[in-house]
């Protein structure tokens, strides 16, 4: 079965889980999230998930897109409410001469009219306004992803900082114990002073090694705290391992998986959106009718008549011809803009996967070649070297020999796991569910 080096943890199936969205399922919750204050910081050592908690809390990321998703709500209300009636009230026959001079034989009019919009406007309206909501909503799962993937990655490369400085410190103690050696050689007469220079610079160089280690460890911290909306990282380390074994999904697979991804649902809903408002312009070819009722005042005789009135826009010139053909060139331009998402994301999909089988096959190839075969010329080599048998620049090179592959390694198992999140965020899913989709298929044949 094939292996994977990288960290899993239940947490980011969860966090990438792509729910059907109704209409106002979720927008309580991001109403308490905006308002929601920040949560603090993490103290102690820091696991990715409470990684993820704090960033979904408290990254200031994700508050646009919440926002975008109460906008696109308070869209979809005005979208679907009735246009207001109108009151008129008109006075006539007045303030003229003769019988008309004063208000003795003054007419006076009260209606009331209402806009009735005609071909579905109105329900062409809600429908485009309500895929907006989902289309925010899909950004935002998107922005999420997107999101976590960083958080994962940030946090692979807090582990790998701090197993490098680990290494270089180990380097730091088997350097002094090299130079301690080479003391009680020289003092014996075994050996020349020189070697014992030579072992002094070894030492600086690894202690200076092991600073510098710190400085890239201060930096991966911060940027990992920056995610969850912090300039100061209080936590003690991170804890996790860099190596563990998950088999990763065939590419068909990966692919099948893609199709429900935010990105693609986005798309999917931001087309229908915009065949919406081709409906909505052409049901604005048809004039609307405005129809009024009311009553008519004669103060002559004290009488009451009733009034109708209404009125309908002639088409003769405006047809929303423009605005038609607009809304049908924005159509083709999404449909066109979408393909080419589509094909850039599946080529990306496609290179991940292989420079992951790449980097694995690396893996292995370090732990079962490299790793344990400096590592036995290293321990020989040192055990020779307290036996007289070999020179101090030959436990020098058996030992950097040794960190080197210590190091490669470490260094290719953070290319893999970052590869191996990208890979996850490209598919919208963990890889660890897509494997396990594809088990149960094969137990169900």
């Amino acid at each position: 079965m094939p292996t994977r080096a990288c960290i899993f943890y239940k947490p980011f199936t969860t966090a990438f889980a792509v729910c059907a969205f109704a209409t106002g399922t979720i927008s309580a919750e991001l109403a308490d999230a905006i308002d929601r204050p920040h949560t603090g910081e993490p103290q102690g050592e820091l696991t990715i998930r409470e990684a993820y908690t704090y960033a979904l809390v408290n990254s200031p990321r994700l508050a646009g897109y919440e926002i975008d998703i109460r906008i696109s709500e308070s869209e979809t209300l005005q979208s679907g409410l009735l246009p207001n009636p109108e009151l008129e009230v008109e006075a006539e026959e007045f303030g003229g001469s003769g019988e008309t001079s004063g208000f003795d034989n003054a007419e006076s009019t009260v209606l009331l009219s209402q806009l009735l919009e005609l071909g579905g406007k109105r329900n062409h309206r809600v429908k485009t306004a309500k895929l907006g909501e989902d289309v925010s909503r899909f950004a935002y799962e998107q922005a999420r992803i997107h999101l976590l993937t960083e958080v994962s990655k940030a946090f692979i490369s807090v582990l790998a900082a701090q197993e490098q400085l680990e290494l270089l410190q180990q380097n730091v103690k088997l350097a002094s114990q090299a130079l301690a050696g080479a003391e009680t050689r020289v003092e014996s007469g075994e050996a020349s002073p020189l070697e014992q220079l030579k072992a002094q610079s070894v030492l600086a160089s690894e202690e200076i090694s092991a600073r510098q280690a710190e400085r890239k460890l201060d930096a991966a911290r911060r940027q990992l705290a920056e995610l969850y909306g912090s300039d100061d990282p209080k936590f003690s380390r991170a804890s996790g391992k860099l190596r563990q074994s998950i088999p990763l999904p065939t590419q068909e697979s990966l692919k099948q998986a893609f199709e429900r991804h935010p990105e693609m649902l986005r798309w999917a809903a931001l087309l229908e959106q915009y065949r919406q408002v081709v409906a909505l312009e052409e049901s604005k070819s048809i004039p609307d009718l405005t129809l009024g009722v009311g009553l008519k005042h004669f103060n002559g005789n004290d009488n009451l008549s009733g009034v109708v009135q209404f009125s309908v826009p002639i088409p003769l010139f405006d047809r929303n011809q423009g605005n038609i053909r607009k809304a049908r060139e924005e159509l083709g331009k999404a449909y066109q803009d979408s393909r080419a998402s589509r094909i850039n994301v599946l080529v990306a999909l496609t290179s991940t996967y292989r420079k992951l089988e790449f980097l694995r096959s690396e893996v292995e190839n370090i732990e079962q070649n490299l790793l344990s075969s400096s590592q036995s010329v290293q321990e020989k080599t040192y055990r020779a070297y307290e036996e007289g048998k070999a020179s101090y620049l030959e436990v020098i090179d058996a030992q950097r020999m040794f960190a080197e592959a210590r190091i490669r390694h470490n260094e290719t198992l953070v290319e893999y796991n970052k590869a191996f999140f990208e890979l996850e965020a490209l598919a919208g899913r963990p890889l660890s569910e897509i494997t396990s989709s594809e088990n149960n298929e094969h137990e169900n044949l």
